[in-house]
Parts: structure tokens; C-alpha cells; sequence
């Protein structure tokens, strides 16, 4: 089977990833079914695939509103300084802050990219003054509301 640029995955490797991507919960046999091959070339082929890294975990997708927290924003941070202590300590406070979905280290005009959900207005301006702008190195916060989040192709769509 001919394989994937630089990666050495296969096909196969690329179809198995396909559709656990689209649906995490397939059984080895639905998924073997689905690809046409045999549960233990499957099996197999899903361990490697886990213990070589290429998958990672399993996850699930919460419905943050009804966990109570039905506003989502992006808050970006930029700091005053770069130094790579301040830098390494703020990253790790930030992804402790509670709301935090994800937190991105980026390049450009900010530093930081937090992915928030909170229960408020409030709550959102309680986390910014509480959890980001506390620290000296932050020089400028800037939030940003979600109204609407979609999933996108991915990287095997």
C-alpha cells in the first residue's frame, strides 16, 4: 500500500484514523467491518497506531452549557517580558485556571491564546483579574466573545 508523505502511515493506518476521528466508540469489529479487514489486522494495526503516538487518547465532547457554563471566549495575553522562567511559570499558571479549555503559546502580536467557558459575565471578567492579569509579566489582556464554535475538516478530512 503506498504511504502517506513523511509519516509512514498507509491507508489502512489513514482510513483506521479516519473513522475514529468521526467516532471514537467504534469496536474493533464494527471498525474492522467497516475497512473491509480482519479484527486482528485491525487490532493491530490500532495498537501500533497508539503505541508509536500517532493516536493519543480518546476524549469526549462536553455540552458546556448545560454544565453550567455557556459563555466562551478567547482571551489573548501578551507579556512584558520574555524570559523563558516567566514564560514557562506563566504557561503552566494559565493552564490551571479554572475555565481554561485550551491554552496556545503563539507567535506574533500575543503570546497567549486562552479557549475559556464560563457561567457569566462576570465570571469571565473574574477569571481575567483573577487567574491572567495577576501576574506581573502580563502586560495586556485583550477578550474576545464566541457566539458560535465549529468543528473543522481536521487533518484527515
Amino acid at each position: 500500500m503506498p504511504k502517506a508523505q513523511g509519516v509512514g502511515l498507509d491507508d489502512t493506518d489513514l482510513e483506521i484514523l479516519r473513522a475514529l476521528s468521526i467516532d471514537a466508540r467504534l469496536t474493533n469489529k464494527a471498525l474492522a467491518s467497516r475497512l473491509g479487514i480482519a479484527e486482528s489486522t485491525c487490532a493491530y494495526r490500532v495498537r501500533a497506531l497508539r503505541e508509536r503516538g500517532v493516536i493519543r487518547g480518546t476524549s469526549i465532547q462536553l455540552d458546556l452549557a448545560a454544565l453550567g457554563r455557556p459563555i466562551q471566549a478567547v482571551i489573548k495575553v501578551r507579556l512584558g517580558s520574555h524570559n523563558q522562567a516567566h514564560v514557562t511559570k506563566l504557561y503552566a499558571a494559565l493552564t490551571r485556571a479554572p475555565g481554561v479549555l485550551q491554552a496556545f503559546h503563539v507567535a506574533g502580536e500575543d503570546d497567549f491564546h486562552l479557549h475559556v467557558a464560563v457561567e457569566s459575565a462576570q465570571a469571565l471578567r473574574d477569571l481575567v483579574l483573577e487567574h491572567v492579569t495577576v501576574h506581573q509579566v502580563v502586560r495586556q489582556t485583550e477578550t474576545q466573545l464566541v457566539f458560535e464554535l465549529r468543528e473543522g475538516a481536521g487533518v484527515l478530512g
